[in-house]
C-alpha cells in the first residue's frame, strides 16, 4: 500500500535534532498545515518553499524524496 510522504517522513523522527533528517521529520510532525495526504513532489516542494522556515535546504527534501520513492513502491 502506498503511503503519503508525510507518513513516510514520520518514520524518520528521532531524538537527535542535530541530524537534519530527524530535525526535519520532527518539524513536519508539528506542522498542522503540511499536506499530509500528498504523494506529489511539486505540491510538497512548493509548500516547503513558500510556507515554512524549518527546512535548512531543499537539497535535504530532494534526498528524502528519493528515499521515499525507493521505499514506497
Amino acid at each position: 500500500m502506498r503511503r503519503s510522504f508525510y507518513h513516510y517522513i514520520l518514520t524518520e523522527r528521532g531524538n537527535n535534532l542535530k541530524d537534519p533528517t530527524q530535525a526535519f521529520a520532527a518539524a513536519v510532525s508539528k506542522d498542522i498545515m503540511f499536506p499530509k495526504q500528498s504523494e506529489d513532489y511539486h505540491e510538497i516542494a512548493d509548500y516547503l518553499e513558500l510556507n515554512t522556515n524549518y527546512i535548512p535546504s531543499m537539497d535535504l527534501f530532494d534526498r528524502l524524496w528519493e528515499y521515499y520513492l525507493e521505499n514506497n513502491q
